[in-house]
């Protein structure tokens, strides 16, 4: 082997070699920086961890304050609901009030309002069959009926005198006036008799109650009795002090006013049972019902 070829083979060893060092410094430096890499990464992890919790506990109360806003805002929907409604209500316009009284065979309606008898349409949800003379009806702007109530319960305090037939009676209001009332159907199941109080609504002239007496009206005499002073014996002073307190005022009344006369407030009756108290108010009754007959 020549020194020239020994040289140049020595020269390419030294230029491998060379190359070799400086890749074992680039894997070195490679090392290093990977090295640097695996103890800087679970630094990333656990900031890229307390991220992830940190967007969940954000992801949560953003969840929550949907929730909050969903509630309020059906909340608030209710109240506009029903603030709507109310200001419906508000804004509708009043209902007029009406009575039942029979029903047309064109599936119509009789009905009283203000003093004027109507023929209206009912509402299809209400049957005529339903309905009873002198019920109350709830009527609209066409005054059509929307809506069945209950009866009148405040009138006028009126006394049977005679009743027509199952559906009309003589009734006497206040100054001894007369007046055929047409019966409702409450009151057309009760026993009805002479001199019993009943309601009466003044604006359709239905019967609509039987009023219970006073303790007073109920030791009324419904009917004259049929025993005179005559059929007293042995009472002559006692009939004539009862005649001058009891009588006398009443029918000369306006002698005592002329002269100023003040009438006494009653008259006690006081004995033993058996002598003659009731007999003598049943003679002033009879007596008294024969002189105001003859005026």
């Amino acid at each position: 082997m020549s020194d020239s070829s020994t040289r140049r083979r020595l020269t390419e060893y030294e230029i491998q070699v060379q190359d070799l060092q400086a890749y074992i410094r680039s894997l070195e430096a490679e090392t290093v920086h990977l090295r640097k890499k695996l103890e800087d990464t679970p630094k990333d992890f656990m900031i890229l961890e307390n991220k992830l919790r940190e967007a969940n506990r954000q992801l949560v109360q953003a969840f929550n304050q949907n929730e909050k806003l969903v509630n309020a805002l059906y909340e608030a929907r209710e109240q506009i609901t029903a603030l709507k409604e109310e200001v419906d209500k508000l804004c509708a316009p009043p209902s007029t009030y009406g009575v039942y009284l029979s029903p047309n065979e064109d599936g119509t309606v009789n009905i009283l309002s203000q003093g004027r008898k109507v023929k209206v349409n009912l509402h299809p949800s209400i049957k005529s069959e339903a309905l009873k003379p002198g019920q109350e009806l709830i009527l609209n702007e066409g005054l059509n009926v929307i809506e069945a109530a209950g009866y009148e319960i405040q009138g006028e305090v009126v006394v049977l005198k005679e009743q027509l037939d199952p559906e009309r009676a003589v009734v006497t209001l206040r100054a001894d006036e007369e007046k055929v009332g047409i019966i409702a159907d409450p009151l057309r199941s009760q026993r009805l008799k002479t001199g019993d109080h009943l309601l009466m609504d003044a604006k359709s002239g239905y019967l609509l109650e039987k009023l219970p007496k006073s303790d007073v009206e109920d030791l009324a005499l419904e009917e004259v009795p049929d025993i005179g002073y005559d059929d007293i014996g042995g009472l002559t002073d006692q009939i004539e002090a009862i005649k001058d307190a009891v009588e006398l005022p009443y029918l000369y009344a306006d002698y005592y006013k002329e002269h100023k006369l003040t009438p006494p407030k009653g008259v006690l009756l006081y004995g033993p049972p058996g002598c003659g108290k009731t007999m003598i108010a049943k003679a002033v009754a009879n007596n008294l019902a024969e002189k105001i007959s003859e005026k």
